[in-house]
């Protein structure tokens, strides 16, 4: 999902365009993608964002794996509702991800497909403690409440996941579906404002240095 404007980042570049450590941040999301065992990615975008459109429709044309629909820009639920009636899963489960996701990689996206896996079909949310942002320094909007704790839905979750014969997980049941409660770095810190910026900046310099940001 890249079709934001970026008006809580500074306003003058779209929001998956925005540089994290060098590299717009769709470019991340996707090269996460990419080494995970997704198989196909559609790239949802919006009128909004037409730098965004022709950045990927350029990179579209060197990866048969990537293609990019057009959704009408009526907000982000909308928009998700419109590409997966728009696109054909075949019944599969189609992984959602938002593109302020910079610290992604490839395992970070599996781990969450292995939780959807032992869901026995349902969809999953992914949530991360508002605790665990915070001490990791980054913004905490839209929390609530599960189980006593105060939690946020993270930016990756799965629509309609199958259950894998073998495959264990963590995930938890409410009457949405399966929830799956992480910590990890990867998916905790999204990108909603500078300061969110400079937090996913100081993480990947420290994994860069030999630090750990999936704990």
């Amino acid at each position: 999902m890249c079709g934001g404007r970026g008006t809580r980042l500074d306003g003058t570049t779209e929001k998956p365009l925005r540089t994290v450590a060098g590299r717009p941040m769709v470019d991340r999301v996707l090269d996460a993608l990419a080494a995970s065992r997704a198989e196909t990615t559609h790239a949802v975008v919006s009128p909004h964002a037409t730098r965004t459109r022709a950045h990927l429709a350029e990179r579209a044309e060197d990866a048969a794996s990537l293609s990019v629909v057009d959704a009408p820009g009526n907000g982000y639920v909308a928009d998700l509702r419109y590409a997966l009636d728009a696109i054909d899963t075949a019944g599969a489960p189609v992984l959602t991800v938002a593109a302020d996701l910079p610290l992604l990689d490839g395992a970070a996206v599996n781990a969450v497909l292995a939780a959807a896996r032992a869901a026995d079909g349902d969809s999953l949310t992914v949530c991360v403690p508002a605790a665990r942002k915070r001490e990791l320094g980054v913004s905490a909007d839209a929390t609530t409440e599960m189980g006593g704790r105060e939690v946020v839905p993270a930016g990756i979750n799965v629509v309609g996941g199958s259950a894998a014969d073998g495959d264990e997980g963590d995930g938890e049941r409410d009457a949405g579906g399966a929830v799956h409660l992480t910590d990890d770095a990867r998916v905790a810190v999204n990108v909603n404002y500078p300061s969110d910026v400079r937090t996913a900046e100081r993480l990947l310099r420290a994994d860069t240095a030999g630090g750990d940001t999936d704990t």
